[in-house]
């Protein structure tokens, strides 16, 4: 017999919820966050993250990529550094390790609790929210890079050889801001400029969220904001207008020209 979850977790739910939430972040861009979701699969979500100020990979451009499981928001999502990123809780091939992507339930061998993992009533911006604290503040109890963990203790303490996880990360900082360069995105430099940031030109994504999928799925509205603005305000509009009861509530992250290109 399948389970509840699974039964209310249908292909249309999935979809819908995203849709709701990609429409929320195009009204309300979370500053440091650039998002494009592919337009033929809406499972995979484009992420570029910029360095936060006053850490050490403030200028940084780092890409990476958010896979969705049919069943989401059930089940939580992949999240993956396509970047090079030397971080403690990055294992090297680019994934995340943090609890809220951890599947629901207890698992008494990780050591976190059942509230401290995946639930439904979590979203994307709180997984973005959750990602940009981690590069504020890494979590060395649970690494999942033991070398960077340990590099970034060096670090924090001033012990000997304290530089080596500086030094590696701005390598990877000024390789990323070729990439921008490349992709002809702005990177932001300073705390005001990352704070100004408002959403970038749309392509790709305004014709998205304003057509039906393969799915029969109505994407919710148009976008009318098509140019670069770091000094804009944009607005602000709180009215769910997609009727959808299982949609997660979440905020706002800014859209690329393009950014699915490594």
């Amino acid at each position: 017999m399948a389970s509840i979850s699974s039964a209310l977790a249908t292909p249309s739910i999935c979809q819908r919820t995203l849709q709701n939430e990609l429409s929320k972040m195009v009204k309300e861009p979370l500053e440091g966050f650039i998002i494009d979701a592919n337009e033929l699969n809406i499972l995979e979500w484009d992420v570029v993250i910029f360095g936060p100020p006053d850490t050490p990979y403030a200028g940084g451009y780092f890409k990476a990529k958010m896979t969705f499981p049919p069943d989401y928001p059930y089940s939580p999502p992949k999240f993956a550094f396509k970047t090079s990123l030397w971080h403690p809780n990055v294992y090297m091939n680019g994934e995340v390790c943090i609890s809220i992507l951890h599947p629901p339930g207890e698992d008494p061998l990780s050591g976190e609790l059942p509230n401290e993992r995946w639930n439904p009533t979590q979203s994307v911006r709180t997984i973005l929210l959750s990602v940009q604290s981690l590069l504020n503040e890494p979590n060395t109890s649970s690494a999942a890079n033991v070398d960077a963990s340990v590099m970034y203790r060096k670090m924090k303490e001033g012990k000997k050889g304290s530089q080596e996880y500086s030094k590696i990360v701005q390598e990877q900082v000024e390789l990323s801001r070729q990439e921008a360069i490349k992709d002809n995105v702005k990177v932001p430099l300073t705390l005001q400029e990352y704070l100004a940031m408002s959403k970038p030109r749309l392509e790709s994504q305004s014709s998205l969220l304003d057509k039906e999928n393969d799915s029969g799925c109505e994407f919710l509205e148009d976008i009318d904001d098509p140019y670069y603005d770091y000094n804009e305000q944009t607005d602000s509009d709180d009215n769910d207008q997609s009727g959808n009861e299982y949609a997660a509530d979440t905020d706002d992250v800014l859209i690329p020209k393009d950014i699915t290109n490594t």
